[in-house]
């Protein structure tokens, strides 16, 4: 056999250290995030969170902490559980742009304007908001009826979803404040 002719696994170690230096394939990432538990309407007019929601979201922030997630961006509804959800977050990933009150995603708003933001949405963004519509806006991005149920959301929970090149949106993953609860342990009350 000639010497000329390199062996094939040596072209495979070869493309192996090419492919490592390729870029890869541009990625979006949206976080939805259900505000965590906040009083009732009877309790609170205003509804701010709750203690047990306080801590629940601050698990989950420092879990997220942990991750050292590439977050350019906080957006929140107008309402102030999501505000106090948002503040908490950011303390912990801190976004680049901080965080930034939207309106248009209260419970029962349209998400159809939001979909096709996010068809082109640059940016990498948490969301914090109410059900149904994070849920509703979860299903459209996915190509589903609205009405469809695709996540179960929880309060203070996280679905993260990636965009492709192509604009294809997928679930990454989820996390849920149950999975947190004992990842972390719980900060000393002052």
């Amino acid at each position: 056999m000639p010497e000329s002719s390199p062996h094939p696994l040596n072209w495979l170690a070869v493309l192996s250290r090419i492919l490592v230096v390729l870029p890869k394939q541009a990625m979006t990432y949206l976080y939805l995030v259900q505000h965590g538990a906040a009083k009732t309407e009877s309790e609170d007019p205003r509804r701010p969170l709750t203690d047990e929601g306080r801590r629940t979201v601050e698990r989950m922030a420092d879990f997220l902490s942990t991750l050292e997630l590439s977050l350019d961006r906080i957006e929140h509804s107008e309402k102030l559980r999501a505000r106090q959800t948002a503040e908490i977050l950011a303390a912990h990933v801190q976004p680049t742009e901080g965080i930034k009150e939207v309106a248009g995603m209260a419970p029962n708003d349209d998400i159809e304007p939001m979909r096709l933001r996010l068809q082109n949405e640059a940016k990498n963004v948490m969301f914090i908001g109410h059900l149904p519509y994070l849920s509703r806006l979860a299903a459209r991005l996915l190509g589903l009826g609205a009405e469809r149920t695709v996540v179960r959301f929880q309060m203070g929970g996280v679905l993260r979803m990636d965009r492709d090149a192509d604009a294809r949106w997928a679930v990454g993953w989820l996390l849920v404040p149950e999975l947190v609860a004992g990842s972390i342990p719980p900060k000393p009350e002052s």
